[in-house]
């Protein structure tokens, strides 16, 4: 049990809960309130790829998960709870161990969104060219079992991670992914110029049928593998960059305690 706040004493209550030092100073009795400690870790797996540098409207993937990464930080400082995160681009990977405590959750989540995004340079050596490689054994014994694990990132089509059945038991795995409204509908707007971040350049979409079915298999082939790595259809979270993030996560959170029950 941990100290949570000072209330009034009422009938029925333990005395021995009583704070003589306010009770003496208000005139009459308060009592120390304790509430049950919890020890709950969240752990947030940010996979930075490139991809996520896209954005059609203004916000780009990144921005947008970035903010909701920050977002649930900030409910976890809030629910006294212990977070840290597991940051990973092309080029590596860098670890902020659990902390507890709104300051030092709060700094953390400052210093996970003022990280650089990877490069878009297009030379063979750049980021966006190098594959993204998870370190699985850190996140494994990042936090203790039953913990919290929270995998944002863009999802894109390609077979389940080795291993990740594991992680499923050994962890509350959820997966949060942000999309940009291109890739939920082909945009109708013409030939338009987009930048790929993924190749490093710029690229011409006309609106064809070919290009307007390769869209639709690809979205097609991201819903599988997504829903193959989150099954449960309470463990996974999607949100446009034109929605807002906090309502989203907000519904999720309660559509999984009603889902739990």
């Amino acid at each position: 049990m941990e100290f949570d706040q000072v209330v009034k004493y009422e009938f029925g209550d333990d005395v021995r809960d009583i704070d003589w030092n306010v009770t003496a100073r208000l005139g009459e009795p308060y009592r120390k309130k304790f509430v049950e400690e919890r020890e709950v870790t969240v752990l947030i797996l940010f996979s930075d790829t490139p991809s996520l540098q896209f954005g059609s409207t203004g916000v780009s993937k990144r921005e947008a998960l970035l903010e909701l990464a920050g977002l649930v930080m900030m409910l976890g400082a809030i629910n006294r709870d212990r977070v840290g995160y597991v940051h990973v681009t092309p080029s590596g990977y860098s670890f902020r161990e659990p902390v507890r405590g709104r300051g030092a959750i709060m700094h953390a989540a400052s210093t996970l969104i003022g990280i650089p995004a990877p490069s878009l340079a297009a030379s063979g050596a750049a980021e966006g060219s190098q594959p993204l490689e998870v370190p699985w054994r850190l996140v494994a014994r990042a936090a203790p079992k039953h913990s919290v694990l929270i995998w944002m990132g863009d999802f894109g089509p390609g077979p389940i991670p080795e291993g990740w059945p594991v992680f499923q038991r050994r962890y509350q795995a959820m997966g949060f992914r942000v999309d940009d409204p291109w890739e939920r509908e082909f945009p109708d707007d013409g030939t338009i110029a987009a930048y790929d971040p993924t190749s490093g350049r710029l690229v011409t979409l006309e609106g064809s049928a070919a290009e307007r079915a390769a869209h639709a298999q690809w979205r097609s082939e991201r819903e599988s593998t997504w829903q193959r790595i989150f099954p449960d259809p309470h463990s996974r979270l999607v949100v446009g960059t034109n929605e807002a993030r906090l309502d989203a996560l907000v519904k999720f959170f309660h559509a999984r305690m009603r889902g739990r029950n």
